[in-house]
């Protein structure tokens, strides 16, 4: 697929998904929502990358769905994804609840984390919240976006924003849209860190990996599905579910070289 709105950049185990339509703020189009699930489905089908870090080109992350778009959604009187047959499914087919816009990202093999270097808002803001893991520019702003266009919460985002922050401080953000900065959201839960905009991506990076070397890529997958399997089951599901994955990864390469790795006090040597 010819990347127009998008950039992807592979280094080793970690993938750069940049949103880069700089001259629109990275403004949210069916062609970025096509080229992003293009990105992510290649992504997933390469066992090298482990995780992909997902930015914005210039000064902000993504300002949300295009003017124009949504002008268009006006005119044709109902929503318009803009997206066509080629769309790609990655995620679909782990589990049902997964298998609907933002929410494939759980049954992702890669782990996602957002480098929310700017503006993140409306959509924008949902594949943040999306990712697995979260870091942010202090100064970047942030808004759910959608009260003042008359819209209601997107995405689902009024199931997983009080499952990341609680309800408070979910319905805060939600029933207000009002605009904060992420420095003002530290100690939420929202994100990971916060640090200054030019060492976001180097700090992300370096999470990424340590990562890989400290974990081995089975149990990055595993726990990843784990999670978010665990928030629709039961706790004795869960605990069953985690024993047979656990018989099952004991037989294991990675199993193996963890534990020589422990008892020879070494550094893992991941295949």
């Amino acid at each position: 697929m010819e990347l127009k709105t998008t950039q992807f950049e592979i280094d080793g185990s970690v993938a750069i998904l940049t949103l880069s339509r700089p001259q629109r703020r990275n403004a949210w189009t069916g062609r970025m929502h096509t080229e992003v699930r293009y990105l992510l489905d290649q992504a997933d089908r390469d066992s090298e990358i482990r995780t992909v870090i997902i930015t914005g080109a210039g000064d902000d992350f993504c300002v949300g769905a295009d003017s124009q778009a949504l002008e268009g959604h006006l005119e044709k009187g109902g929503y318009d994804s803009g997206t066509g047959s080629d769309l790609a499914m990655p995620g679909y087919g782990v589990s049902s609840e997964f298998d609907q816009n933002f929410a494939f990202m759980f049954g992702l093999n890669v782990t996602t984390i957002a480098a929310v270097n700017g503006a993140a808002a409306g959509v924008g803001f949902v594949l943040a919240s999306f990712c697995d893991l979260r870091f942010a520019a202090k100064d970047a702003k942030l808004t759910t976006a959608h009260g003042p266009l008359g819209l209601p919460a997107e995405f689902g985002l009024s199931w997983l924003l009080p499952r990341l922050i609680g309800l408070t401080r979910a319905n805060d953000l939600l029933l207000s849209s009002r605009v904060l900065t992420a420095s003002e959201t530290d100690g939420w839960g929202l994100f990971n860190n916060v640090v200054e905009a030019d060492q976001l991506l180097s700090h992300v990076m370096s999470y990424a990996r340590e990562l890989h070397a400290r974990v081995s890529p089975s149990a990055q997958r595993m726990t990843k599905l784990q999670v978010y399997l665990d928030q629709h089951r039961d706790v004795g599901s869960a605990v069953a579910a985690s024993e047979a994955l656990l018989e099952s990864a004991m037989r294991d390469a990675d199993y193996q070289e963890g534990v020589k790795a422990f008892t020879e006090r070494r550094p893992p040597k991941w295949g």
